[in-house]
C-alpha cells in the first residue's frame, strides 16, 4: 500500500497542476496610419525581407566585406552569445517544473554527554546513516507560477534571437554604407587632385601675365588663394578617408582589404546596382522587422510576469519524497528490514507580507504597460524610418540627375571662360568663379549620388531585409 501512494500522490499532483494566471495576450494595434505618406509607387517584386543580402548587394567587393564582418564583429558576436545565455536560462525555468531526483547519504553521531568526546567511558554515543534516493522541495505548479516563469524565459529567449536578427541586419547595412563612403571618398579625392592641378595651371598662367603686366597682382593673388583651397580640401579629404577606413575595419572586425574599393574608376558608378524593393504595408513591419518582434517578445514576457506575480497570493505547494535504508550501524545500511521512506508534502499559505506581493503584481503590471509602449514606439520608429527612405526614393534621383546637369553645365562654362581668358576676352574673375562654381556642381553631385546609394541600403534595412539567408528566405 505505501509503495503505491508516493507515485499515486505524484500523478495526482501532476494532473492537478494545470491552472494558469497569466492574461490572455492581445497584441496591441499598430500606433501608424495603414498606407505610408504619399501611397508611393509600389515596384514589383519579393519583399525586402525575403531578399537574403547577398542576393541585394551583387557587387563582389562589398560582398566579401559583408562575409568578414559576420565572422568577425564583436557586437554580432556579443548578440550570439546573448541567445545562448538567454537558451540556458530557459531550460533553468523549464527544469522547474519537474521534480529533481537525487541520492543523498548521511551519517551521526552524538552523545547527550559534551565530555564524551574527551572521555570514551562518560557516557553512550547513538548513531544513525542512511541513503535516499528522492525528490526535495519540488513546488507542484498548481497555480501556474513556475510555468509563468518559464513563459517569460522563452519569450526572453525569442526576443534575444530576434534582437541577433537585428542586429545583424543593422551592421550589413552599416557594412554596406560604410564602403560606399569610401568609394565616393576616392572619387572626391580624384575630383579634387584635378581640381588642383587645373587651378595650378591657372596660377601658372595669371603669374605669366602678371609678369608680363597683362593682369593684375589681385587676378594672381586671387588665383592662388583658390590653388591652396584646393589643396588645404585635399588633405582634409586625405584625412575623412582614412577615417572613414577606420569606422569600416571596426565593423569588419579585421583591417579593411587593399583592393575594397579597387577596380571603380568610375567611382559610385561602378557599384553594381540593388533591387528596388516593394514597402508594402505599414502592417507588414509587424512580421519582417526583428526590432518590432523582439519588442513584441518582451511584450509577451511582462505579460507572463504578471501570471507569476499573481500566483504569489495563492498557496504554494511543496513536496518532498524518499525511499531509502536507515541504519544506526553503518555495516548495517543495506541490511533486511533497513528500508525507510519519506513522504512530506508542505503548502505556504501568504498572510501578511507587508504589501510585498501587492507590489510585486503592481510593478509587473507596470512593466507590461512599459513593455506595450516601447513596442508601439518601435513600430512608429520603424514606420518613420521607411516614409524617410521612401521619400528619399521618390525625390534623390531627380536630385543627381539634376546636379549633374548643373556639373555638365559648369564644365562647360569653365571651357569656355578659360579660353576666353586665354584669349583676353574674360578677366580672371571670371575664369575662377568658373572654376569655383565647377568643382562645387561636381562635389554636389557625387554626394546625392552617395546618399542615393545610401538610401536605397536604408530602404532594404528598414523594411526588414538582411537577416533572411538563401535557404531560409522569410
Amino acid at each position: 500500500m505505501t509503495k503505491k501512494l508516493i507515485p499515486t500522490a505524484l500523478a495526482a499532483a501532476m494532473l492537478l497542476a494545470g491552472c494558469s494566471l497569466i492574461p490572455t495576450y492581445e497584441r496591441p494595434a499598430a500606433p501608424v496610419p495603414t498606407t505610408f505618406p504619399g501611397d508611393p509607387a509600389q515596384p514589383a517584386g519579393p519583399a525586402a525581407a525575403a531578399v537574403p543580402w547577398e542576393d541585394f548587394f551583387t557587387d563582389p567587393r562589398l560582398n566579401g566585406l559583408i562575409r568578414t564582418a559576420l565572422e568577425n564583429n564583436r557586437d554580432l558576436r556579443v548578440s550570439v552569445l546573448n541567445i545562448e545565455q538567454a537558451r540556458a536560462q530557459f531550460q533553468i525555468e523549464r527544469a522547474a517544473l519537474f521534480p529533481a531526483v537525487g541520492l543523498t547519504g548521511s551519517g551521526s553521531r552524538s552523545s547527550p554527554n559534551p565530555y564524551q568526546a574527551f572521555d570514551s567511558s562518560a557516557g553512550s554515543v547513538s548513531s544513525q546513516y542512511s541513503v535516499n534516493l528522492g525528490v526535495t522541495a519540488w513546488e507542484i505548479d498548481f497555480f501556474g507560477r513556475v510555468r509563468a516563469l518559464k513563459d517569460q524565459a522563452l519569450a526572453q529567449y525569442l526576443a534575444t534571437e530576434e534582437s541577433r536578427k537585428a542586429a545583424q541586419v543593422s551592421l550589413i547595412a552599416a557594412v554596406a554604407t560604410g564602403w560606399l563612403t569610401l568609394i565616393a571618398d576616392d572619387e572626391l579625392l580624384e575630383l579634387t587632385r584635378q581640381t588642383l592641378v587645373t587651378r595650378e595651371e591657372s596660377v601658372r598662367l595669371t603669374k605669366m601675365r602678371f609678369d608680363n603686366g597683362v593682369s593684375s597682382e589681385l587676378d594672381f593673388q586671387a588665383a592662388n588663394s583658390l590653388a591652396e583651397t584646393a589643396r588645404a580640401s585635399y588633405a582634409q579629404q586625405q584625412r575623412t578617408r582614412m577615417q572613414d577606413e577606420n569606422a569600416l575595419a571596426l565593423l569588419l572586425g579585421a583591417p579593411v582589404p587593399a583592393d575594397a574599393t579597387a577596380g571603380g574608376i568610375k567611382g559610385l558608378d561602378s557599384v553594381k546596382p540593388m533591387p528596388d524593393v516593394p514597402a508594402g504595408l505599414p502592417s507588414d513591419l509587424l512580421t519582417e522587422r526583428p526590432d518590432i518582434r523582439a519588442a513584441e517578445q518582451q511584450l509577451i514576457a511582462a505579460n507572463a510576469n504578471i501570471g507569476a506575480a499573481r500566483a504569489n497570493f495563492f498557496p504554494r505547494v511543496s513536496l518532498t519524497t524518499t525511499l531509502g535504508t536507515a541504519s544506526s550501524e553503518f555495516s548495517g545500511l543495506f541490511d533486511s528490514g533497513s528500508k525507510a521512506w519519506s513522504f512530506a508534502p508542505s503548502v505556504t499559505l501568504p498572510i501578511f507580507d507587508a504589501g510585498r506581493n501587492r507590489a510585486t503584481l503592481d510593478s509587473a503590471k507596470a512593466g507590461r504597460e512599459i513593455a506595450v509602449a516601447q513596442y508601439e514606439k518601435s513600430i512608429q520608429t520603424a514606420f518613420r524610418e521607411v516614409a524617410d527612405a521612401l521619400a528619399g526614393r521618390a525625390t534623390l534621383g531627380e536630385q543627381v540627375r539634376a546636379q549633374r546637369a548643373q556639373a555638365d553645365a559648369e564644365a562647360v562654362r569653365f571651357r569656355l571662360s578659360d579660353m576666353r581668358y586665354r584669349n583676353g576676352i574674360a578677366s580672371a574673375l571670371d575664369l575662377l568663379d568658373a572654376q569655383r562654381s565647377l568643382y562645387t556642381a561636381q562635389q554636389s553631385a557625387v554626394t546625392t549620388r552617395l546618399l542615393q546609394l545610401q538610401n536605397q541600403v536604408t530602404l532594404y534595412k528598414t523594411l526588414g531585409g538582411g537577416w533572411a539567408t538563401p535557404g531560409n528566405k522569410g
